[in-house]
């Protein structure tokens, strides 16, 4: 088995012929997930599948490859939730209806979404009931399924949160984004809180996986420092309301 570290910087010296520099982070990809040349030609794929047709409530992560798929669901009148940078100001809602046809560019981007959206606490996010698919970018991404982020572990934070108050479950649809450089064939060695995907579009296939893993499930308190719980908002309310059981009772959280 290989080790997301090593995978990580594979990936990464193939990755800078094809990626686009971030503004701020230039080609540091242990910062942000970048977008990619043929990215368009990814999106457009992703845009036929029923998944996508038939959501109406979906979460998507706030990674550049990213961008363009969240400005066409807003204009395809889909609510979104993504989360802020590291997600040190938690998540944000992106509700088409509020957002002029003008605003929905800017309303993609990172830089624009907190303009145009407002901020969402757990609470609300379990009274909105279950996503209808997640989306996400990866620095990597195995035939199995298997994806690795930046290193920060962002994207399983977040889907260990989203379990604990009911707005995804097993069966909920994942899809990464990537180019085909970032797709490995070599196993990859999974953690315990890593989250496998459903599908995996690049610009020449789209591959539809079957997962023989369960996902995992809440968060793995003793896996995180108290920098990191201390610097997650979100998961400070998770943790506030799992030791009083105050989260509504519609979202399927047991009391």
């Amino acid at each position: 088995m290989t080790s997301s570290t090593i995978v990580r910087q594979q990936v990464w010296d193939k990755l800078r012929e094809v990626a686009y520099p971030d503004s701020r982070f230039h080609y540091n990809f242990a910062e942000y997930i970048p977008d990619f040349v043929g990215s368009p030609e990814a999106l457009a794929q992703f845009l036929t599948l029923p998944l996508y047709q038939n959501s109406r409530y979906l979460f998507i992560t706030p990674d550049n490859c990213l961008t363009a798929l969240r400005e066409q669901a807003l204009r395809d009148g889909k609510t979104l939730v993504v989360s802020t940078y590291g997600i040190y100001r938690g998540f944000v809602l992106l509700e088409p209806e509020r957002i002029s046809p003008a605003q929905m560019p800017l309303a993609s981007w990172l830089d624009g979404m907190e303009i145009y959206g407002r901020p969402i606490t757990l609470a609300e996010l379990a009274l909105r009931g279950q996503f209808d698919a997640l989306v996400t970018g990866a620095s990597a991404v195995s035939l199995e399924g298997l994806r690795f982020g930046k290193g920060h572990g962002f994207f399983d934070l977040e889907w260990g949160m989203f379990s604990a108050i009911g707005s995804v479950v097993e069966s909920t649809p994942i899809s990464a984004f990537v180019h085909d450089v970032q797709v490995v064939e070599a196993p990859l060695t999974p953690s315990r809180t890593d989250v496998a995907v459903d599908w995996i579009i690049t610009p020449t296939q789209m591959r539809s996986l079957q997962r023989d893993q369960p996902r995992p499930k809440g968060i793995q308190w003793d896996l995180l420092t108290d920098e990191v719980i201390n610097n997650t908002p979100p998961l400070q309310e998770l943790r506030l309301h799992q030791s009083t059981q105050a989260f509504p009772q519609a979202a399927g959280i047991p009391s």
